[in-house]
């Protein structure tokens, strides 16, 4: 049997307690009208947010946004990663919608600073992403009819609520050594007819597809 469910919800199902995760992230989407201009305007926005887009990560900034959020702060300068789907997938936008659609993570976000927090993460999280912007990425969002611009955030709290994710955590368990006790393909469970193949296998991968790839090899190649 392949299992795509979160570790938590399957030992639910298998009658053990479960151990849920910690979700540590602020996800912001948003609808824009424009990109960005960059603060190096030798860099063409459409390339530079055509990939994923890493924000303040050096080690130190790491260790410091880590140790605030342990501490119960939000990080004064998230670090963050930004996706715009539009520029690989235009379709999603619907035909007429001359925007761009953005997703902003703020990381070091971990679910116990919600929902008291929620107003300061977002505004860090902005905070974060101006700090390499020409302009403030407020100025480039689209509004709605009603006048509201077109942003949302997703607390863990939220994506637990509203996606049935295990503490909110985007990967559903936190991520582990990939080669460390695990199986022949990192899918394995302690019952032999039980394979995960979603993100909370042993040899994850987000949404790579790694864990469906290897769950298939499995049962292809038999009990190793």
């Amino acid at each position: 049997m392949l299992v795509n469910l979160p570790p938590a919800v399957l030992d639910r199902l298998m009658g053990r307690p479960p151990v849920t995760p910690e979700g540590a992230q602020l996800k912001v989407n948003m609808v824009l009208s424009r990109l960005p201009r960059l603060k190096d305007a030798s860099v063409d926005p459409r390339e530079a947010f055509s990939g994923t887009f890493h924000i303040n990560e050096s080690r130190d900034q790491l260790d410091r946004a880590y140790a605030q959020a342990v501490s119960g702060e939000v990080p004064d300068l998230p670090p963050a990663e930004v996706y715009c789907h539009s520029l690989t997938d235009p379709s999603i936008l619907g035909p007429g919608l001359k925007a761009e659609t953005m997703t902003l993570f703020g990381l070091h976000m971990p679910a116990r600073l919600f929902p008291k927090y929620r107003d300061e993460a977002l505004a860090a999280t902005l905070r974060s992403i101006n700090s390499v912007l020409a302009e403030p990425l407020e100025d480039c969002l689209l509004t709605a009819p009603d006048g509201r611009p077109c942003i949302e955030a997703k607390t863990p709290h939220d994506l637990e609520t509203e996606a049935g994710l295990p503490g909110g955590h985007i990967f559903h368990r936190d991520l582990t050594w990939p080669y460390g006790e695990a199986g022949a393909w990192g899918v394995e469970t302690e019952h032999p007819r039980i394979l995960l193949c979603g993100a909370g296998a042993q040899r994850g991968g987000g949404v790579s597809g790694i864990p469906g790839h290897n769950a298939a090899m499995a049962i292809l190649t038999g009990p190793s």
